[in-house]
């Protein structure tokens, strides 16, 4: 089983930047993929960005050189946001799916955390 503890959201004015963190705790498959997505009120999550262990990245093309995804020490990905717009604003949930080649194994969510970026 594997927790991720997610860490770093807030309020910040158009155009500030934010660092998000999320932790994993347990196993971590030494395939996955680690993410963040966003939910706003009556959507559905979706993917901010995200980054294989191989070190393979993919963004959202409305966060395409605003944010970037980076890994620390294996167990714990950043998200760090700069140019940040109201739009950017929502609960940022961390994810981390574990592979067994290509076959999903694990799929793990953390609580979220808020992020609100006012004009």
């Amino acid at each position: 089983q594997v927790r991720l503890v997610e860490s770093g959201g807030g309020s910040v004015q158009a155009g500030g930047s934010l660092r998000l963190s999320c932790k994993a705790y347990g196993r971590l498959f030494s395939s996955n993929i680690m993410a963040w997505y966003r939910q706003i009120p009556g959507a559905q999550r979706e993917l901010v960005a995200s980054l294989t262990s191989g070190g393979n990245e993919r963004y959202a093309d409305d966060v395409q050189g605003r944010f970037t995804i980076d890994r620390e020490w294996g167990d714990t990905v950043h998200l760090r946001m700069n140019s940040l717009k109201s739009e950017d604003t929502g609960v940022y949930f961390c994810n981390a799916k574990g592979y067994n080649g290509y076959a999903l194994i694990g799929d793990y969510w953390g609580d979220g955390i808020r992020v609100t970026v006012s004009s």
